[in-house]
């Protein structure tokens, strides 16, 4: 499909669900993949393939080879997304709950409406928002809870701070990639953001050693299986949704996969891998995904300059 046409009601109801559903999951699909394999590593692997693939799909059916100035716009696009906003997210999960980082993440909305009020041109939240802002931190910290350790009920404080950077990242990549001028159709901007991020994913990888850990043996077979599940489910249909979105509908409206992401992911986190689910985590999910939901619904104004 084309960025300039008017997508469908069912088109878009097909790309909400999948992003739903599909990024739920891919929370569990990171958690078993770390647990074997060098996280940024195990990232930059994943976007390399993936953007490789679909841009040789592309490339047999027609599409024309990128410009310079796309694939500067869309490696820059790229690293924010995929080395801040998921290489800090897959380093956390080395230690962070699958089901802990869905809900944490459910605070990246939060970022996306600070960023496009800071933007030119964007919109300022109005004063029911900055009360659900200071709300939804507040969730994160009940959520995290720093002032206890790991033994008694708290999350790992270098894994909390790096999620909430991995948002902070993503944020600001997704309102960049909404007003970017490149001129690439959304599938070819995924594949060439997926390929620089990738790129970036694997520098960070050489500056954290993860080429030097590499041991292919250790590598459990469930940790292959989720590995290739992210490439295809994950990136291949999941990420490129999440693109075509950010140009067919409201930052708002796409920011609204983190209402059901923490409940899949929860949900799959305690089914298969046996992650406790908690008073206080029911509590915190509760008050993270309420903050979200207000800002969400609010009609933002104009910027003031």
């Amino acid at each position: 499909m084309s960025n300039k046409s008017s997508p469908s009601t069912s088109a878009l109801i097909a790309a909400f669900a999948t992003i739903y559903l599909v990024w739920g999951s891919t929370y569990l699909g990171i958690r078993i993949a770390v647990a074997t394999m060098p996280p940024f590593l195990m990232a930059s692997a994943r976007f390399l393939l993936a953007g490789g693939v679909l841009l040789a799909f592309l490339k047999l059916r027609g599409a024309p080879w990128p410009t310079w100035m796309q694939w500067r716009i869309n490696t820059i696009i790229g690293t924010f997304l995929l080395l801040g906003g998921n290489g800090l997210i897959v380093w956390a999960e080395q230690t962070i709950p699958s089901g802990i980082t869905a809900l944490l993440i459910g605070v990246g909305p939060l970022f996306i409406v600070l960023t496009e009020w800071a933007w030119p041109g964007g919109t300022r939240p109005t004063g029911l928002t900055m009360a659900a802002l200071l709300l939804g931190f507040g969730g994160v910290a009940w959520l995290a809870a720093p002032w206890e350790t790991a033994a008694h009920g708290g999350l790992n404080p270098a894994g909390a701070l790096a999620i909430l950077g991995g948002c902070a990242s993503w944020g600001v990549g997704s309102i960049y990639s909404r007003h970017a001028k490149h001129g690439a159709d959304p599938f070819l901007a995924s594949a060439l953001q997926m390929l620089g991020g990738g790129g970036a994913l694997a520098l960070a990888a050489v500056v954290h050693g993860d080429f030097v850990r590499l041991n292919l043996s250790t590598i459990a077979p469930e940790a292959w299986g989720a590995f290739f599940y992210l490439v295809g489910i994950g990136s291949l249909v999941g990420f490129s949704t999440f693109v075509w979105l950010m140009k067919h509908s409201t930052p708002a409206r796409v920011a609204t996969y983190a209402y059901v992401n923490p409940i899949v992911a929860v949900f799959l986190g305690w089914l298969i891998l046996g992650e406790p689910i908690t008073l206080r985590t029911l509590g915190a999910s509760a008050v993270i995904i309420s903050a979200v939901v207000i800002i969400t619904v609010q009609k933002n104004r104009p910027a003031t300059k």
